[in-house]
């Protein structure tokens, strides 16, 4: 499949993107989420990604998921639009972005948990009083909204 930042790149550098995205939380039965640690910055976040040329929001939300966790979603819900100065990310190899995020989640999914994508160090569930202190930056101001909702 084409990558279209990545496309993007060769002619920006490391120039500042705005690049939309989608990604997943995972709740499973006991309200744990699941947290992929990233290769790239080793921190944990939910899976997810950029949006490919024709691709929808939900589409590419799917597609992340099962190419990161190797989980099928069988119903995605919309938690929000995140966006802004908060999301503002420089990557390890120098790439600059301002995310636009459109965030679902994911209670009803099938499909075993494993690594199917090189961007993933590990994969694990997590309760809110147990989320790692090394959260990727651009995913602490929504786990941040979404542990309100649970209170």
């Amino acid at each position: 499949m084409p990558n279209y930042i990545m496309d993007l790149r060769k002619y920006v550098g490391h120039q500042p993107l705005i690049m939309v995205g989608a990604s997943v939380i995972v709740e499973d039965a006991e309200g744990k989420i699941l947290l992929q640690k990233r290769t790239d910055n080793h921190c944990w976040g939910y899976a997810g990604g950029a949006m490919e040329l024709g691709e929808t929001p939900e589409s590419t939300a799917r597609r992340e998921l099962t190419e990161e966790t190797g989980l099928t979603a069988n119903e995605l819900e919309l938690f929000g639009v995140f966006s802004g100065e908060e999301f503002h990310h420089i990557y390890p190899n120098g790439d600059e972005v301002y995310i636009v995020d459109i965030v679902y989640l994911c209670k009803n999914y099938s499909g075993e948990i494993e690594m199917h994508d090189d961007e993933v160090e590990k994969l694990h569930f997590f309760s809110i009083g147990e989320l790692p202190a090394d959260i990727s930056p651009p995913v602490k101001p929504v786990l941040k909204e979404w542990m309100a909702t649970k209170v």
